[in-house]
């Protein structure tokens, strides 16, 4: 599914933000982790260093100890003074016996040596041998000319020696004890497990034992840097070094307070690695874990956030010809549309509402508005909620015109509406309208009145009209009053019962006020209240149209009742039409023939072959020319009187003919309803202006008939996709 730029506004932020925080919190971890593990195992190296020194200082501690001993007794200032030879046996076992238990006290596989300088011998190992002149010479420069100190330790090619020059406080050396430590025995001493390097420093910072010699970890420069780092004081310690072959290593340090040697061991990368191999690896996997659930909740959290969008979306018409930067804008697009075309829509509902008003009144009167269709509609037209309503419905029908042409009849019937208006209250009426070409309308309205309180009041009404129609018009009125009724959808027959009582005002003669309640008894036969009016409306208007379809419309219509009725009114069109039907020869017993036919099928039959067919057949050859001729009329005006307040019923009006019949007769020839070509031509006339004049936008609009400039703009915009003032921009700059 194609996920919108919202979705990955959305989720790419926070996965990027959530991958940031997870390796963020991974790289804190790892990092404490590896202070951790790196203070953890240079711990334990330390403990191991300390362990080193401590078991070996303790070893070379006894060695000292015991010759220093050894040589304050008599009996080793007496062997030293004395020559040993080959029969002094005696001395040579005492000797021998002294320095096996000195032996015992120090390191296993460590050679022991006493030399008199005396007597010049030497016992090695159990061996006896003298001394030449330049091995006792040798002696002097190597122990005991130009030392300051009579016991130190010095490095040999094998390992390390002990030399301790006797007497230990006087000048005058006598004899020369050594200890020699081999290289092998201070491996077996120092080796350990994972074959941690060892070196070991002297407290002049020279190199007494390293573990292996043939690599040379350390150079002199950063041993000298070890001891600096040692000091006198610090006995324990770490100094990050280089070491030969590695990378960066650090050296970890123990200095004895015995005799101030410094032993050295290093940490390198290699064994915090190993260390943090398995830390490493479940770090990584965690992040693994975190990320992917993070992907889930980001795709989770944008799924649901933009959730809203996408059903707006759907809900919205589509523009998938306009480019957008997001869905957010395309909605508001598509929302400002809607808002205009809302705008434009009450707009036209609001100058036609009086047209729609009328027409509902229209519709009541023709019986043609359901209960609950008046229910939804009279609130949007204002009419309150009544209770225990009645309504009258009263007639106006002139009498004379005061002396003026019959031409003015329509001029004379809106002014008798203008006075109902004006006479009866708005809260006491609905909208009074021409109902035809002779008569005036209005439909009374009245709330818990009794039958005479209501006579009364609309006889006052009718009296006050009649004498304003005589005074200010010179003409004389009649009124015909039906009887009261208490739903709208009656208002039919309370019509028809108004135009009886009209009838009558031949008998009674002008200026009269008739109630159909007071003539109800000597109206002779039943009234017709149910003639068909709207299906013959429409069957003309058929006719006219030259319609071949809507003239086969059925209904179980009375036209043993209606039949003469509706033959007057077939002559009465032909005549208006111009066609010759009815009056022809064929025709002329037609009224007999049909009187004389009791069956409906029958007379249906041959009003349709006989009659309407051939009007039908007839008008369709003279509207085809007629209808290209009368569109063109109406787009004729619209080309020139585009700038004026221009509407269909207002042409209507001037050609003379029903608005619904320009309408279908426009749409047929040009294929759009006459708003849309009067809105297309104005806006091309707005693109002429805004091309060639210095037009401000309000003016062209004014000019148009918007009466919002603001209409005017989206207008313009929704049908060129473009503001006015921007395309002007763009034209000018061609």
């Amino acid at each position: 599914m194609k996920k919108g730029r919202m979705f990955y506004k959305t989720f790419i932020p926070i996965l990027v933000l959530g991958i940031g925080l997870v390796v963020s919190f991974g790289s804190y971890i790892y990092i404490n982790t590896t202070h951790s593990v790196i203070d953890r195992v240079a711990g334990s190296k330390q403990s191991f260093i300390t362990q080193t020194k401590n078991s070996l200082e303790q070893k070379i501690q006894t060695i000292e100890y015991a010759f220093n001993t050894y040589s304050t007794t008599s009996s080793f200032d007496a062997v030293v003074k004395r020559p040993i030879t080959e029969q002094d046996f005696e001395e040579y076992r005492n000797v021998n016996t002294q320095l096996n238990y000195i032996a015992t006290m120090g390191l296993e596989g460590t050679e022991y040596s006493l030399i008199s300088l005396v007597q010049n011998w030497q016992i090695t190992s159990g061996k006896l041998s003298y001394l030449t002149e330049a091995d006792r010479r040798k002696l002097y420069e190597d122990y005991i000319d130009n030392k300051d100190k009579g016991l130190f330790w010095i490095k040999t090619d094998d390992g390390i020696r002990f030399v301790n020059t006797l007497p230990v406080f006087s000048k005058q050396k006598q004899a020369i004890a050594l200890s020699d430590i081999s290289r092998s025995t201070l491996d077996r001493i120092l080796k350990t497990e994972d074959n941690a390097p060892v070196i070991i420093l002297n407290k002049q910072g020279e190199l007494m034992y390293e573990t292996d010699p043939d690599k040379q970890l350390l150079s002199a420069d950063q041993l000298g840097r070890i001891v600096q780092s040692a000091g006198e004081d610090h006995r324990a310690g770490r100094l990050k070094v280089t070491a030969s072959g590695r990378q960066s290593a650090e050296a970890i340090y123990a200095k004895s307070s015995y005799n101030n040697w410094i032993y050295v061991t290093l940490l390198d990368q290699k064994e915090i690695s190993g260390a943090l191999k398995t830390t490493k690896y479940g770090i990584m996997l965690m992040v693994a874990v975190i990320t992917l659930l993070i992907i889930v909740v980001a795709y989770g959290i944008s799924v649901y956030f933009t959730k809203p969008i996408r059903q707006i979306q759907r809900s919205l018409p589509r523009s998938s010809h306009l480019p957008y930067k997001n869905e957010i804008e395309g909605i508001l697009h598509s929302i400002d549309t809607i808002v205009t075309e809302k705008e434009n829509l009450e707009s036209m509902m609001e100058a036609e509402l009086p047209q729609l008003e009328t027409q509902l009144i229209l519709n009541l009167f023709r019986n043609r508005v359901s209960p609950e269709e008046l229910e939804r509609m009279l609130p949007r037209f204002g009419y309150p909620e009544l209770t225990q309503p009645s309504f009258v419905a009263m007639l106006i029908q002139m009498d004379s015109y005061g002396g003026r042409e019959a031409s003015d009849r329509d001029m004379l019937l809106l002014a008798i509406n203008k006075m109902v208006e004006e006479v009866v209250p708005k809260e006491g009426r609905m909208l009074p309208i021409i109902l035809n070409d002779n008569t005036q309308a209005t439909i009374l309205t009245f709330t818990d009145q009794e039958e005479q309180d209501i006579r009364r009041q609309v006889l006052s009404f009718s009296k006050t009209i009649m004498m304003t129609a005589r005074d200010y018009l010179n003409c004389s009125v009649s009124f015909g009053i039906s009887k009261t009724y208490r739903h709208l959808w009656e208002s039919k027959e309370a019509c028809e019962m108004s135009k009886q009582a009209l009838r009558h005002r031949l008998n009674l003669g002008k200026e009269s006020i008739i109630f159909y309640e007071d003539i109800e008894t000597v109206v002779s036969g039943p009234v017709l209240l149910h003639y068909p009016t709207e299906l013959e409306t429409q069957l003309f208007d058929a006719i006219r149209l030259g319609d071949e379809e809507q003239k086969k419309n059925k209904n179980s219509m009375n036209f043993e009742v209606a039949l003469v009725r509706f033959v007057n009114n077939l002559i009465q069109l032909e005549q208006l039409l111009g066609v010759e039907v009815l009056l022809t020869q064929d025709n002329h017993a037609l009224y007999h023939r049909l009187l004389d036919i009791r069956n409906p099928e029958e007379i249906e039959r041959i009003l349709v072959e006989e009659v309407i067919s051939p009007m039908v057949r007839s008008m369709k050859e003279k509207t085809n020319r007629q209808f290209r001729s009368l569109a063109e009329k109406i787009a004729t005006i619209v080309r020139t009187e585009y700038d004026q307040e221009l509407s269909l019923e207002w042409i209507s009006d001037r050609l003379h003919y029903n608005p619904n019949y320009l309408s279908s007769i426009f749409k047929k020839e040009f294929g759009m309803t006459f708003s849309e070509y009067l809105m297309n031509y104005r806006l091309e006339m707005a693109k002429k202006w805004l091309i060639e004049t210095d037009m401000t936008i309000k003016e062209i609009a004014e000019r148009l008939q918007y009466h919002n400039p603001q209409n005017f703009i989206r207008s313009f915009r929704k049908k060129e996709l473009v503001t006015p003032g921007n395309y002007r921009k763009v034209k000018q700059a061609q």
